[in-house]
């Protein structure tokens, strides 16, 4: 039995598909789609074999570039965010000299610095996280 290209394009298109629910990330999912879509034009038209693989090649640089378009910039990973819980949490004052110096928040030591207007607290003293500036927590009372 002998299958015309067409399905041959559609059916690896559809297995890639399937191979992307088991593979993590997200790439056989645009080259599938690619396939179909080669599937379909071989359907319509009809083309030689140079020309389907001219078809796919162009359809999966448009896939994958729609893909990277569709993902969005890529964001810089970011530490300490106050979605990332710190702001509002309370920190205990390990040392400081001057307006910089060391807390514990929970189990983990961090380089603070003292919110403006703040005296330097003495270790022990209850603070509270009102801030952050990269790994540095802006702390005060």
């Amino acid at each position: 039995m002998d299958l015309p290209q067409s399905v041959l394009w559609i059916v690896a298109g559809l297995v890639l598909m399937l191979a992307e629910m088991v593979v993590p990330g997200v790439f056989l999912l645009w080259l599938g789609l690619a396939a179909v879509g080669t599937g379909i034009v071989v359907q319509l038209l009809g083309a030689v074999f140079w020309v389907d693989v001219l078809v796919f090649a162009v359809l999966a640089a448009g896939s994958i570039a729609l893909a990277l378009r569709l993902r969005g910039p890529k964001r810089e990973a970011v530490l300490n965010t106050p979605a990332s819980g710190l702001v509002g949490r309370e920190a205990v004052a390990l040392e400081f000299h001057g307006r910089a110096g060391r807390v514990r928040v929970g189990d983990s030591d961090w380089n603070a610095r003292l919110a403006e207007g703040e005296d330097a607290p003495a270790p022990h003293d209850l603070l509270r996280v009102v801030g952050v500036e990269g790994t540095t927590l802006v702390v005060g009372r």
